[in-house]
C-alpha cells in the first residue's frame, strides 16, 4: 500500500517530521510512505494562480497516486500553521487531488494536549466543499511532550505510545480498504482535459477551436499583429515575418500545445505527407483530442501528466516506423514560464542520423557495434550487421528506444514509449499534435 505523509510545517527542524520519519521507518512492513514537505509551496494568492508550477503539480500527482495521506499538523494559536492551510488552499482551487482521498491526522506538541484543536480545525477544513476528503473519524493520534518523546535515534521511547500509533495505523490501512470497496476507488494520476474545455489567460475566446480557419478567426478576434511589425523579445527585436522565417528555418518539426491542452502552432516548412508527424493546416487550434484517435488518448494524458507535473522536463520517444534509415526522435519538452508555471508543451521531432554521419565522417569514429571491415576482403565481419532491436508485441516499435542514459524512464506497459503512427495525424499514439 502506497501512502504520503505530508509534514504541516515548514521549518527547518519539525518534531512532526520527526514523527511521520518515525512512521516511515516503523511501519515498513504496513505500508510503503513517501514523506512530503510543504516549505517549497508558495503562499496562496489567489490573484497570482501558481497551480501550474512544479512543486504543487508534483504535490499534486503524488497525493492522487497515493492510496491514503497522513497529515502531520503542529498548533499554532489552537490552529493549524498558515503554511499547512496555504496549501490546502492550493490543493482546493483549481484542482482537487484531495478530493474522495482517505486522509489521517497525527499531531505532535510542546503541551499535554498535543494538538487536539489544530487537528478538530483540520477536520473541519478537510471536509470543506473543494477539498472533500474522507477523513478517518475518531482515532486522534495526539503526541504532546514531544520535546521528549524521542530518543537520540528518532524512535518513540513510550511503549504504550508506540502501540497505540500502531494500532491507530492499523485501522486507517483498514479504513482505506473500505473506501476504496465502496466507491471502487484507485490510485491515479491528475486528469487532463484533452478537449480543452477550459481556459487560461491566453485562451482566445468566441472562436470554434475545431473551425479550419481558426487562425484566421482567432488572429482577426485579437488583432493579431503580422507582416513586419516589430516584437520585442527577451534578447531580441525581430519582426513577425523574421520570426516566422526563423522558425520554418529550423531542421525539425516543431509544433506548441498551451497547458489548456489546445494545439496553438507548428512551423509549416513542408507538406502533410513529407513530414514525420502529418500535420494539417486545419488542425491547428484543435483541443488535443481532435489530434488523436480515442485509443490514443491515455499515452497522450500520461505525457502531459508527466511533464505538467514536473515528474519529468522531456519525454522522448523513438519511433523506428519512419525507416531504418532514420534516426527519429519525437521529443516533447515541458515550457515553463519564470515563475514556474507550467505553460505548455514543445513538441520537436527530429532525424538527426545525417547529424551523426556528419560527425562520425568528421571525426573519423564509428558507432559502437558497427561491423569493421575485413583486414583481407574488406567484407564486414558480420554480414548481416548487428542484430536489430526485437519488434515490441503491443506496438511494433523496438523494445528500447535509442535515447541516452539520460532520457525518461520507460512508462508502463499499458502506457508504451513507442508506438505506431497516428492513424489520423502521423504523430505516435503518445504523443501530441
Amino acid at each position: 500500500m502506497k501512502l504520503v505523509g505530508i509534514v504541516g510545517s515548514n521549518a527547518d527542524f519539525s518534531h512532526n517530521r520527526l514523527l511521520l520519519q518515525y512512521i516511515a521507518k516503523e511501519f515498513s512492513t504496513l505500508f510503503d510512505l513517501e514523506i512530503l514537505e510543504i516549505k517549497d509551496i508558495p503562499l496562496f494568492n489567489q490573484s497570482r494562480d501558481q497551480t501550474q508550477s512544479v512543486p504543487i503539480q508534483n504535490m499534486a500527482r503524488k497525493i492522487m497516486q497515493a492510496d491514503g495521506v497522513i497529515i502531520a499538523t503542529p498548533e499554532h494559536n489552537h490552529t493549524v500553521p498558515a503554511g499547512l492551510k496555504s496549501v490546502i488552499e492550493w490543493l482546493s482551487f483549481k484542482i482537487h487531488p484531495l478530493e474522495n482521498k482517505p486522509v489521517m491526522i497525527v499531531g505532535s506538541s510542546y503541551y499535554d494536549q498535543g494538538t487536539s484543536r489544530a487537528q478538530l480545525h483540520l477536520r473541519q477544513i478537510l471536509d470543506s466543499p473543494g477539498v472533500n476528503a474522507i477523513v478517518m473519524p475518531g482515532n486522534e493520534f495526539l503526541l504532546g511532550n514531544v520535546k521528549d518523546a524521542f530518543d537520540d535515534n528518532g524512535n518513540l521511547k513510550d511503549e504504550g505510545t508506540r502501540n497505540f500509533l500502531g494500532s491507530t495505523l492499523q485501522k486507517f490501512v483498514q479504513f482505506i480498504e473500505v473506501i476504496s470497496k465502496l466507491d471502487g476507488a484507485q490510485p491515479k494520476d491528475m486528469p487532463e482535459d484533452l478537449h480543452a474545455k477550459g481556459k487560461i489567460a491566453t485562451t482566445i475566446e468566441d472562436v470554434d477551436m475545431a473551425a479550419d480557419d481558426w487562425v484566421e478567426q482567432a488572429s482577426a478576434k485579437v488583432d493579431a499583429v503580422k507582416g513586419d511589425t516589430y516584437v520585442e523579445l527577451d534578447r531580441g527585436v525581430l519582426t513577425v515575418d523574421q520570426i516566422d522565417a526563423f522558425l520554418k528555418s529550423m531542421p525539425m518539426e516543431l509544433t506548441y500545445a498551451d497547458s489548456n491542452n489546445q494545439f496553438l502552432y507548428y512551423n509549416h516548412n513542408a507538406e502533410a505527407d513529407e513530414m514525420f508527424a502529418k500535420r494539417q493546416l486545419g488542425q491547428v487550434g484543435n483541443p488535443l483530442a481532435n489530434c488523436h484517435p480515442p485509443q490514443a488518448y491515455k499515452n497522450v494524458e500520461w505525457v502531459i501528466q508527466q511533464l505538467r507535473s514536473g515528474k519529468q522536463d522531456v519525454v522522448r520517444v523513438h519511433v523506428p516506423t519512419h525507416g531504418p534509415d532514420k534516426f527519429v526522435v519525437h521529443n516533447y519538452q515541458a515550457i515553463h514560464d519564470d515563475d514556474g508555471n507550467y505553460m505548455g508543451i514543445n513538441e520537436y521531432i527530429l532525424d538527426f542520423k545525417p547529424i551523426v554521419d556528419w560527425y562520425l565522417k568528421q571525426t573519423g569514429q564509428q558507432l559502437a557495434g558497427a561491423p569493421q571491415a575485413d583486414a583481407v576482403s574488406g567484407a564486414s565481419e558480420k554480414a548481416a550487421g548487428p542484430a536489430a532491436p526485437a519488434a515490441d508485441a503491443v506496438s511494433g516499435a523496438s523494445e528500447k528506444a535509442a535515447a541516452p542514459t539520460a532520457a525518461p524512464a520507460t512508462p508502463p506497459v499499458s502506457k508504451p514509449t513507442a508506438v505506431k503512427p497516428d492513424a489520423v495525424s502521423g504523430a505516435s499514439e503518445n504523443g501530441l499534435s
